[in-house]
């Protein structure tokens, strides 16, 4: 059985009570940052054996994790935050388990996109997520298809590429697409800075820029 386990974005109190109890009677849990997920596992009083599984090693380890899931051990896969399989690890080991006939439990939970769509006051009943979009080969090529996108679009971004992205959303989609840019979702500092596209670049223009950032933006009308 794999189990994949959504975790908190921010605040910890935001884990469900089911990925406690899973995540308690795995024999293993995979993670994306080994480092990032024992402070919630210390912190939640969980000791299980914690082993890295990630973008960069993923290939290399696919196969021993099948075979001693194939041996019928239960494993738990959690990324740094959220849940697994939505721009972060997860894809191959699921499709792979799927293949060979191992289960594979989704548990609902945490996921950065939805707050952020619904906190950005854009329409939510039609919309397309994005994920981290290229950062060269392909980006030109995507924001093209996008132009004439009318959903509301969701995408992923980093602190130190929020600045550059908005001006690339300006020069496809123009200056006044209304949009909502989400750091530090569920944090203490939690912050929705919302506008048209040059009103919120010129917000994070002048000050520096930190935090899990989602960007939402209004879809062609």
């Amino acid at each position: 059985m794999l189990y994949i386990v959504p975790t908190p974005i921010g605040n910890l109190q935001d884990i469900t009570l089911r990925a406690l109890e899973v995540l308690k009677q795995v024999d293993l849990i995979l993670a994306e940052d080994t480092r990032n997920s024992i402070k919630l596992l210390n912190h939640f009083q969980i000791i299980k054996p914690l082993t890295p599984f990630h973008q960069h090693n993923e290939h290399l380890v696919l196969q021993h994790l099948i075979n001693q899931l194939l041996e019928g051990k239960k494993m738990a896969m959690i990324s740094d935050a959220g849940t697994p399989g939505i721009s972060d690890p997860a894809f191959l080991l699921v499709r792979e388990c799927i293949k060979v006939g191992v289960k594979v439990e989704t548990l609902p939970g945490a996921t950065a996109f939805v707050p952020a769509l619904v906190n950005s006051g854009l329409p939510s009943n039609r919309f397309c997520f994005e994920g981290f979009i290229p950062v060269k080969k392909g980006r030109q090529t995507l924001l093209k298809k996008l132009v004439e996108e009318d959903r509301t679009m969701v995408f992923y971004e980093s602190p130190h590429r929020l600045i550059r992205t908005l001006q690339d959303f300006i020069e496809y989609f123009g200056t006044d697409r209304q949009c909502c840019v989400s750091r530090e979702l569920s944090k203490l500092h939690e912050e929705n800075a919302r506008g048209t596209l040059s009103e919120v670049l010129l917000h994070f223009q002048q000050k520096e820029v930190k935090g899990e950032i989602v960007i939402v933006v209004e879809g062609c009308s």
